[in-house]
């Protein structure tokens, strides 16, 4: 028995070894084919103006050196090693070290928190213990607590990282195709090349960004073998240089080169950096893309195939320009096709070209996901998004966003047309998200890490100098290029900043503006008015009370439907909600009153439901909040006493089968029943409907007969329709309010609400079905 037990053991560690190496090579497609693609520009953009290539060859053993030893402590020992333990439930990059603050102390800028939200298994998984209260944790939790400017400026801190990635969704894929097909100028004539490279470059971007909408997952199974070959090939013509043209070139990883490097080039090697900052560009996706795969797989990926195989490709163009110094095609400079042998040139290139397409692909998906996460948090209009898998997680596609980026993509291609003037638009935009990280990783260690302030200090100095470093290089090339970048940050972060203030002004005017539930209990058991067969569906960012839109629906028209929901979709500072947690919900005045609130909760990186699967969800949760009868959870503390609300956690259909299932059809099926162990309830009243609703639920246990009434009128409210009953809200400035405020709600945020999406839930909804009330809101 003891052997069995441990052949079984085996086979399972052999499964997940198994299953681990495979995430790592799928890795290798998603994560890496920006950082792979890198030795196709480094070489050429440092040696670009700044300094140049002399017979001693310090200079070309100095910057070999410098991308040595960059690659070794910002990818490899930074992010390899210590940011991927700081994942958010799995998931990585800008957001999620900002969402994993955000629950480790009161810094939320959403507006709709609530006390229910750290009941999620998934909030406390990390078990958040606070700091003891004498610690430098426990000062510098309540310091954020306390200071509202303080929470601004980390909100600000984790939107300029996110606006640096989508400068980086823009310049990377021009970079990289750009610098694969420059390849042709060994090929062609001096005077033809520049005829061919750019609109070449232009017809594959334009090509990679038509696709987008297809999804990758058609085509992704080819990504791994494309980088793969990629790597090989850069490793095998490395190797190649290493031992035709200098074996000795190994010494130059010495950081003795760097000091004589700088010491002979002085201010010139320093603005060259920013062209060795490229050799790391790419390396924020090993954190960004942590949610695809395991941390183990993205680590092994990285240190036992694309480091050595990048820096032996880095080690072998060393080799070959430390002999070549008179290089035949002038104009070509050093660059990276002069190293391949003449007769590999043109397979090479073929493969080059796939490595950047496949490199380009991963960072503009990487752009959509961190899009997608700023509107879940509130800090970006809303946009249709799309997902084209329904197997594979995070793949989505946002049309608007990719047709920006591709029409800002072709005026780089266009307006710079050198890979100069590219590299140091992307290295500026490369090294500020990796600033942003560092500094957003110190506050990480000690408030959800509990580790000494010593150590965040010395993370911050020890990153933080080298990529100071770099950063500066990159921003004396303003005038270079650099200026693309912080032109297109500081146009995204406008973007995001007037959607995320008016749409926080018009949540407080809402909350200022709501009615007590008092007021509706003042109406009467009959409320007054008219109640019409069918549910209404009414749409509120409230988490409590009664919005102003329905007052003002009611003093408009005196008449609403048999069920009345009030309904919040919210997101919470995290990735995933499970299924069995997404629902709240609970009733709003008496019983008989047939009035509930629902809040369905969302992580940033859940999608949507909007189409009938939803609606089921939804009344499933009711009637199995109605069937068990549970008194809820305190919630709101005193708003729970002023409005009589009690919220209950309810799962869906699809993750309790044992619970309440509906059924939409007109046959009785025996197997839809079920067996003794479940009954059915049906409507009595309704003769032929069109489409028939009935609700099976458990035999046990034993409802009261005001919870059986209860499901029927629900049922018949589901039979007769949903209508959705939408807030169309004018955002106007109050009057005395001052002139920025004004230009900013009146005509900023007015424009980004008329040209953006509507919530997501609309979108699928009926407009037979929908009926919209008009509301100005002066903030």
């Amino acid at each position: 028995m003891d052997l069995e037990a441990g052949v079984n053991q085996n086979l399972v560690k052999r499964e997940s070894w198994r299953t681990i190496l495979t995430l790592a090579y799928q890795s290798l497609g998603v994560v890496y084919g920006d950082l792979s693609t890198s030795p196709l520009y480094v070489y050429k953009s440092t040696f670009a103006e700044d300094i140049t290539h002399s017979e001693s060859n310090e200079e070309i053993y100095g910057v070999l050196s410098f991308v040595f030893w960059t690659l070794t402590l910002v990818p490899l020992l930074k992010y390899v090693f210590i940011v991927l333990k700081a994942d958010d439930n799995g998931e990585g990059g800008t957001f999620a070290l900002y969402s994993l603050l955000c629950r480790h102390a009161k810094v939320n800028s959403l507006p709709s928190c609530q006390l229910a939200d750290e009941d999620l298994s998934s909030y406390k998984k990390d078990n958040i213990i606070s700091p003891a209260p004498t610690t430098f944790g426990a000062t510098l939790k309540s310091t954020l607590e306390r200071y509202r400017v303080l929470q601004r400026f980390l909100l600000v801190l984790a939107l300029v990282g996110a606006c640096m990635v989508i400068g980086d969704g823009i310049l990377t894929p021009a970079l990289s195709v750009f610098s694969a097909v420059s390849g042709i100028e060994l090929a062609i004539g001096k005077e033809h090349h520049k005829y061919v490279e750019v609109p070449l470059t232009c017809v594959i971007l334009i090509a990679l960004f038509a696709l987008q909408h297809y999804g990758t997952h058609r085509v992704g199974f080819l990504f791994a073998p494309v980088v793969m070959t990629w790597l090989m090939c850069i490793s095998a013509i490395g190797v190649y240089n290493i031992v035709q043209w200098d074996r000795h070139v190994y010494r130059a990883l010495s950081p003795y080169y760097m000091y004589k490097f700088l010491k002979k080039t002085q201010r010139g090697g320093w603005m060259s950096l920013g062209g060795i900052l490229l050799c790391i560009t790419g390396s924020e996706a090993m954190f960004a893309d942590l949610g695809h795969f395991s941390q183990l797989s993205i680590q092994i990926a990285f240190t036992f195939m694309v480091y050595p195989s990048l820096i032996l490709a880095y080690m072998g163009q060393a080799a070959y320009l430390s002999r070549h110094h008179v290089i035949e095609n002038e104009s070509y400079r050093i660059g990276f096709y002069v190293s391949v042998p003449e007769k590999l040139r043109l397979p090479v290139l073929v493969i080059a070209i796939l490595a950047a397409v496949v490199g380009s692909q991963a960072i503009i998906t990487g752009t959509f996901s961190i899009i997608k996460q700023c509107s879940s948090l509130g800090c970006f209009p809303r946009v249709k998004i799309v997902n084209t898998s329904s197997k594979i997680h995070g793949q989505i596609y946002i049309p608007e966003i990719n047709w920006t980026l591709m029409l800002l993509c072709l005026a780089v291609t266009i307006g710079f047309r050198d890979t100069k003037r590219m590299g140091n638009a992307s290295g500026l935009a490369v090294i500020t998200v990796m600033l942003v990280t560092t500094c957003l990783m110190s506050l990480v260690i000690v408030l959800c890490w509990r580790k000494s302030v010593i150590l965040a200090l010395c993370f911050v100095i020890f990153f933080g100098t080298i990529e100071a470093l770099y950063f500066s290089a990159s921003l004396i090339k303003f005038l270079e290029g650099a200026w693309v970048p912080i032109a297109m940050a500081f146009a995204f972060m406008i973007v995001m900043c007037i959607w995320h203030y008016g749409s926080l002004k018009k949540y407080e005017f809402d909350v200022q503006n709501k009615v007590s539930v008092e007021w509706l209990l003042g109406l009467g058991p009959s409320l007054g008015i008219v109640r019409v067969r069918g549910i209404g569906l009414i749409h509120t960012e409230l988490v409590s009370g009664i919005p102003a839109i329905f007052s003002h629906f009611v003093t408009n028209l005196p008449a609403f439907h048999q069920v009345l929901v009030f309904l919040c979709v919210k997101s919470v500072p995290l990735p995933h909600v499970k299924h069995d947690e997404r629902f709240l919900v609970g009733h709003i005045g008496p019983r008989e009153f047939r009035i509930y609130r629902c809040i369905v909760r969302y992580g940033y990186r859940d999608a949507h439901k909007d189409d009938s699967e939803f609606e089921n969800d939804l009344v499933c949760s009711i009637a199995e909040f109605i069937r068990t009868g549970k008194t809820g959870i305190n919630v709101n503390g005193e708003d729970l006493r002023k409005d009589f609300e009690d919220l209950t956690v309810v799962g869906t259909p699809s993750t309790h089968i044992s619970g309440v299932q509906l059924c939409e059809d007109e046959d009785v099926s025996a197997e839809l029943v079920g067996t003794s162990e479940h009954r059915e309830i049906r409507s009595p009243h309704v003769t032929k409907p069109k489409k028939r609703v009935r609700f099976v639920i458990p035999e046990s246990p034993k409802i009261d007969r005001g919870a059986q009434e209860e499901l029927r009128e629900l049922m018949e409210a589901r039979e007769a329709g949903i209508a959705y009953i939408l807030g169309h809200s004018y955002v106007r400035a109050k009057q005395g309010s001052s002139l920025f405020k004004k230009i900013v709600i009146n005509f900023g945020y007015d424009f980004l609400r008329r040209n953006s999406r509507p919530p997501t839930y609309t979108l699928s909804v009926p407009h037979a079905s929908t009926l919209e009330v008009g509301m100005v809101y002066n903030v």
